[in-house]
């Protein structure tokens, strides 16, 4: 068993490909690389966390949003995004929150769909992971964007999250909120 990280998938809509200069010629290509993308790397027995923005549409649209739930291998939970609707938080996630604290192996982690100036444990080592800016920003050092537009619209793994984590720079706020240093 091992644990996938994403966010910011946006089933379903098709303004995000010009948004984020998605590299789809339409919205039924986004979706099915997306799908086969995951595909290829999650496997069933895997925990899939999505970080917010799953699918994008109408309330009506539950059964594409079904399908595309589906499609996707693993045990999904849901960190709910600012496009994540009724009809997409009724889906059956193994687990639906705002804000998730979670161990991979010893590292603790907080997942949320938006990126924070600071989170529990912190100063401790604890990491952020986070999506909503899409390919905006790939974030601090101690706190990642794990959506789709960052990793070639594949999930990631811790050890995939730490060695771009180490390349990034310290956020240049630390220390107006935190006292000590936090993976310098």
């Amino acid at each position: 068993m091992a644990n996938w990280y994403t966010a910011d998938l946006h089933f379903g809509h098709e303004r995000i490909i010009a948004f984020c200069n998605r590299p789809h010629g339409s919205l039924a290509e986004m979706n099915a690389a997306l799908i086969a993308n995951f595909q290829a790397c999650v496997g069933q027995e895997d925990d899939l966390w999505i970080l917010g923005d799953f699918a994008f549409g109408r309330a009506d649209d539950y059964a594409r949003f079904e399908s595309w739930f589906h499609s996707l291998p693993g045990r999904k939970h849901l960190i709910i995004g600012n496009h994540d609707d009724e009809a997409v938080v009724s889906l059956p996630w193994a687990s639906v929150e705002y804000m998730a604290e979670i161990r991979d192996g010893g590292q603790a982690l907080v997942l949320c769909h938006y990126p924070m100036l600071t989170w529990n444990g912190a100063r401790g080592g604890a990491l952020q992971l986070f999506g909503h800016v899409h390919d905006q920003w790939p974030g601090p050092r101690n706190s990642i964007n794990v959506g789709v537009d960052q990793w070639d619209f594949r999930p990631v793994q811790l050890a995939d999250i730490r060695r771009r984590a180490a390349r990034l720079d310290v956020n240049k706020h630390w220390a107006d909120v935190e006292s000590g240093s936090a993976l310098d």
